[in-house]
């Protein structure tokens, strides 16, 4: 059977009086990029815009309805969807109205995915223009909100900015803080033309390069060298600015941007104008102000200053400097933020409060950790000049059910210091390990070498994989001789580094003068291996002060306890069996909050048997048990080995993976706990010997760090005890980080709780 051209003209009317047409869909299903934008709107409220052939486009409200709302709020990361909004409620858009007549099934990934007229198909006019309204809530599998998304003008990706000194002075400079602004636009470097930049565009370009705050430049000085340059006939500079290629022709933002692709951007001119990109202009300088952590030292009293401006905002747990879960402090007492409403806008007020630069990435879902103990905040909504967080909105506590595994977590931009390119690995089985080699300046002139491993820790090793941007350290290596190091650097160049942790790099921990090390070269020098996550031990506090209570306990059911050295020295005079002993007992839940599971050190060829209690012990000394006078001074102590370091429980819909029964695995899983009763052998502290009194109680979990975490600041507990001789009080149990540092203590008592020192 043939068809003329007159029977399909005739079909097809016919297939529009019965308005039968099949729906059309577009090209390439499930590709489209969509967004919420319009004035005044919040990340999970706006207009709806779809990017299509590389320019964005609206959609026509006709027939649109939740189904469909939902199936874009799903693309952009949410739950779902609240509701829709017609008649260009959040302001009309520009250019092509991209979708009409959407009519989604449910189940769609994405907006493109369902049916509708056809790209650019509609009879709509921009006073139609879609809005959606999603439910604050992230998907469990949405992460975070990343600036890498964004795209500029024409679809192409505005990739990076970097300053280009100019002065000789600029140059020396470490971080590089003033400069000609250049960006990457479609993988090639520009300069932008300084015609109409703002005090805004600064901010912004500062933000991206990891400054908190922008400085007034010397335009005339600038304009002077320009000048220069230009009169200067085999000046390349001049040949290169009459082409367009070289300019940004404008940049305009509003300031609260965390990345320049999200300002409006002009490249060229506008088509059919053929004058230069930037007509009698010269290229934008900018300067930034670094923050605190990336100047050059300065004299002792500018640090008095900066310990009276003690932040109220903190990170914990990032693997990376600028990077971690976001605590707060309110009413003395440190929280975390939950994640509804969470975006880059509020994570950039913390990262410059913090004095870095606007935020790279918000995290959703604790991605960083979870923290312990309370919610602080919820629903932030900050509008990107604030200079703290605690000016933005939000409602106090978490009214909306957010839990630990809502915790908000950022990460910043951070000024390039260089300090990647003064350490590296050598020798190791993957990129990840390998002997530690440093660049330093010896008599004038930089070379690399190895580092004396007397005193190497996990301190140390933690400073040099942050420095290298492999994350955490696994392991700290005093015995490198079966790596081989690079030629020519074996020679130990660095020795007694100590590292308090927040070093930016090693060459910035203390060492000695003179290089000293006991056993001189070769290949016992330092060593570590990195890991891009690790586990974080917390002490339930709560529990703690809730379970202690006194026992005298006859010494006849302690032998095992004696022998294991549960009990203090006074013990081993007494007329055994006869007698008791006084015991300070309490339960104690030790959760894993990190995000790699807490294991032995050593493997279970190591582990030593204890024939009196019969089990093995996987970390000799776990945790130490101590009480202190007000002061510092150790009264008495306890100690607990790991026998039994399992899940003892878990949170529901996940599984134990660790029991020490039966000569099993040991360890304590991601988001589990292991629990030590009160009513089992050493868990407790011995107090025969103490009188009545105020006292400090002190647990510590991992005391001599000999398993990496991400975070060891959280590992000391404390409570205010009270004695009377026969009765035993806890109250006002924290753990070490829960609290200012010098809410209750000096930083010197501080110092000296954490050592046990009088």
């Amino acid at each position: 059977m043939t068809w003329s051209p007159l029977d399909a003209l005739s079909q097809l009317l016919l297939l529009l009086l019965l308005d039968q047409i099949p729906p059309c869909r577009p090209q390439s299903p499930g590709t489209a990029t969509i967004r919420l934008v319009g004035s005044g709107s919040r990340p999970e409220e706006g207009r709806l815009e779809v990017l299509h052939q590389g320019q964005w486009g609206t959609v026509c409200d006709d027939n649109f309805g939740l189904r469909e709302a939902t199936v874009a709020c799903r693309q952009l990361g949410f739950e779902t969807a609240l509701t829709w909004a017609h008649s260009a409620k959040y302001g009309p858009g520009e250019g092509p109205i991209w979708l009409d007549n959407v009519r989604c099934l449910g189940p769609e990934s994405s907006l493109d995915q369902c049916e509708s007229n056809g790209w650019g198909i509609s009879d709509c006019s921009h006073s139609e223009d879609v809005g959606v309204v999603c439910h604050p809530q992230r998907q469990r599998g949405y992460l975070s909100e990343r600036v890498s998304n964004a795209l500029g003008p024409q679809g192409r990706r505005l990739e990076e900015v970097r300053l280009k000194p100019i002065l000789a002075s600029a140059k020396r400079r470490s971080p590089v803080t003033e400069g000609a602004v250049e960006v990457k636009y479609d993988g090639h470097w520009r300069q932008v033309c300084d015609q109409g930049w703002t005090k805004n565009n600064s901010r912004v370009v500062c933000g991206m390069l990891g400054f908190p705050s922008e400085a007034p430049v010397d335009s005339h000085y600038y304009r002077k060298l320009w000048n220069l340059k230009m009169q200067d006939p085999k000046s390349r500079l001049k040949s290169l600015t009459q082409k367009n290629s070289f300019w940004i022709h404008r940049v305009n933002c509003l300031g609260t941007e965390p990345h320049i692709a999200k300002c409006q951007v002009q490249v060229a001119p506008a088509r059919g104008k053929l004058q230069p990109a930037c007509l009698g202009g010269m290229h934008t300088v900018v300067s930034c102000v670094a923050g605190p952590r990336f100047r050059p030292p300065k004299a002792k009293p500018g640090r008095k200053e900066s310990r009276a401006e003690e932040p109220r905002v903190r990170l914990r747990a990032g693997a990376q400097v600028g990077e971690g879960r976001v605590e707060v402090l309110i009413n003395r007492q440190w929280g975390t933020v939950c994640d509804h409403g969470w975006n880059l806008i509020s994570a950039s007020v913390v990262c410059r409060q913090l004095g870095f630069g606007s935020a790279r990435e918000a995290f959703f879902g604790a991605q960083l950790g979870q923290g312990l103990g309370v919610i602080h905040l919820s629903e932030v909504r900050c509008k990107g000049y604030e200079r703290t967080l605690g000016e933005c909105p939000s409602l106090k506590g978490s009214p909306n059910g957010c839990q630990h595994e809502n915790d908000a977590a950022v990460r910043c931009n951070v000024p390039n210091m260089g300090f990647q390119n003064q350490v590296r690995l050598a020798g190791g089985r993957s990129p990840e390990e390998g002997v530690v080699e440093v660049q330093v300046e010896v008599n004038g002139v930089r070379r690399w070498g190895a580092v004396c491993s007397d005193h190497w820790g996990l301190t140390e090793a933690m400073v040099t994989c942050r420095q290298l941007g492999l994350g955490f350290a696994n392991h700290a290596i005093t015995d490198t001789w079966y790596w081989q190091g690079t030629t020519g650097a074996r020679e130990v160049v660095m020795s007694g580094v100590r590292c308090s942790g927040t070093e930016l790099a090693l060459q910035q921990c203390q060492r000695h003068g003179p290089v000293h090390c006991s056993h001189g070269t070769g290949r016992l020098s330092a060593g570590v291996s990195c890991t891009d996550s690790a586990p974080d031990l917390v002490m339930n506090a709560q529990l703690v002060q809730e379970t202690a209570y006194l026992e005298d306990r006859p010494l006849s059911l302690l032998y095992c306890a004696h022998e294991e050295n549960c009990l203090s020295q006074s013990a081993d005079h007494m007329d055994w069996p006869y007698g008791h002993r006084r015991l300070l007992r309490f339960s104690s839940q030790i959760h894993n909050l990190g995000r790699a599971d807490f294991r032995p050190k050593t493997g279970r060829h190591s582990w030593i048997w204890h024939q009196c209690h019969r089990h093995y012990h996987s970390i000799e000394v776990f945790t130490h048990y101590d009480l202190l006078t007000l002061n510092g001074s150790k009264v008495a102590e306890g100690h607990k080995a790991s026998f039994c370091l399992e899940d003892t429980n878990c949170p529901a819909g996940l599984q134990r993976r660790y029991a020490c029964a039966n000569f099993g695995e040991q360890g304590v899983t991601v988001g589990c706990w292991d629990t030590y009763r009160h009513d089992i052998d050493c868990q407790w502290v011995d107090i025969t010997d103490v009188g009545p009194g105020d006292y400090i109680f002190q647990v510590v979990v991992n005391p001599k760090y000999e398993v990496a975490e991400s975070d060891f600041s959280n590992n000391m507990m404390q409570c205010r005890c009270k004695y009377d001789g026969q009765r035993v009080w806890l109250h006002n149990c924290h753990t070490g980080d829960s609290y200012r540092a010098n809410a209750e203590l000096s930083l010197e008592q501080e110092q000296r709780l954490r050592n046990n020192l009088i």
